[in-house]
């Protein structure tokens, strides 16, 4: 049934229509947009409220809260009720300070806070929710203490943004004590509806080192797996680095772990002056990239293994870095060392405040 249409304002069918298309909007709201949509254009109020499956009533009600105020006439109107008691920002201020001692907590709990402060432990966690405030989380920060911070970085990230023509990148490290873990019982594989599962309990069948260096324009990956992480073993590992770039100038990026400082080290780096070593800042060994490669081979390959010698162990590793090499991918550096360094600067960090603006 066609009927009189009601008159959209300028751009309002644009934007009702933008209102649909939204998968965050509220559905009330998206209701309203359809009643208006559909009576703009000529539906009748039973043929809209048929078509929604809303009463008549509803559909009369927002046609005529549409011509009165427009698009604004769609929102939920103020309801009246208690006024508000409770400040939010008294709960965060105290949430802010520590617990009493005689409490012998380390920090405030919803539950233990509301009767302190005479209110429902509800109404703390809203107060928390609003203001972005979790106790109940803790995070960890490092600021490193080297002299050289600000030329390590530089060297380091410089390298990454503007290596060196016709020479080769390298980062390199030990992941020391990866462990041989076998399961008390066989895995349970994954079926639909179901995880894979095992059992929490394993036997320790000892460790193994895998040490590794990632080239950065190609992502591939020269490593070796050896029982211990000494410097005769780094020694030799930069040995087979060297074997495997023949007649390339070497750049390595490398932390400051004592065996990487070694006299023998020294010297070996003396007798091939085409290996130039750049050290990581202390405590800032997130700066060497084979890190995150670190990171993608426990996840993807030990993490959920299961290993009954370290035989097996170093098999997995060499298995994972052989298909890792044929699918590898430069790892690109974004960040430039003006932006870390004033990351890092402890003067740079925004202060938390109980206050919103």
């Amino acid at each position: 049934m066609r009927a009189e249409p009601l008159g959209l304002r300028d751009d309002d069918r644009e934007e009702l229509a933008r209102w649909l298309r939204s998968s965050t909007i509220k559905a009330g709201l998206a209701q309203r947009a359809r009643i208006v949509l559909l009576a703009a254009d000529g539906h009748s109020n039973v043929d809209v409220a048929a078509q929604l499956g809303v009463s008549l009533p509803t559909v009369r009600q927002w046609r005529q809260r549409y011509a009165r105020s427009g698009l604004a006439g769609l929102s939920d109107a103020v309801r009246s009720g208690r006024p508000k008691t409770v400040d939010d920002r008294k709960i965060v201020q105290a949430t802010l300070r520590p617990p009493p001692k005689k409490l012998g907590v380390t920090h405030w709990s919803s539950r233990l806070l509301a009767p302190r402060l005479g209110v429902d432990h509800a109404t703390v966690a809203r107060a928390w929710k609003a203001y972005g405030v979790q106790p109940w989380r803790v995070e960890t920060f490092k600021f490193s203490t080297d002299p050289e911070l600000v030329a390590k970085v530089t060297d380091v990230v410089g390298l990454y943004l503007a290596p060196p023509e016709n020479a080769v990148v390298l980062c390199v490290d030990e992941k020391s004590q990866i462990q041989a873990l076998d399961r008390t019982a066989p895995m349970l594989p994954m079926k639909p509806g179901l995880l894979e599962r095992r059992t929490h309990d394993y036997k320790r069948n000892g460790t193994t080192t895998l040490f590794a260096a990632l080239d950065i324009a190609t992502g591939k990956v020269t490593a070796a797996c050896k029982p211990r992480h000494r410097h005769q073993e780094f020694l030799a590992f930069l040995k087979q680095v060297a074997k495997a770039y023949p007649g390339r100038e070497l750049h390595l990026v490398m932390d400051n772990y004592a065996a990487h400082k070694r006299v023998e080290i020294r010297d070996w780096l003396a007798a091939n002056p085409r290996v130039h070593v750049h050290f990581t800042p202390t405590s800032g060994s997130w700066l060497n990239l084979v890190e995150v490669w670190f990171g993608i081979i426990e996840r993807q390959a030990i993490r959920r293994g299961s290993f009954r010698s370290v035989r097996e162990l170093n098999a997995k590793i060499r298995t994972f870095i052989d298909g890792w090499n044929d699918r590898s991918h430069p790892f690109v550096w974004t960040k430039t060392a003006e932006e870390i360094l004033k990351k890092a600067d402890p003067r740079n960090r925004k202060k938390t405040t109980a206050t919103r603006h």
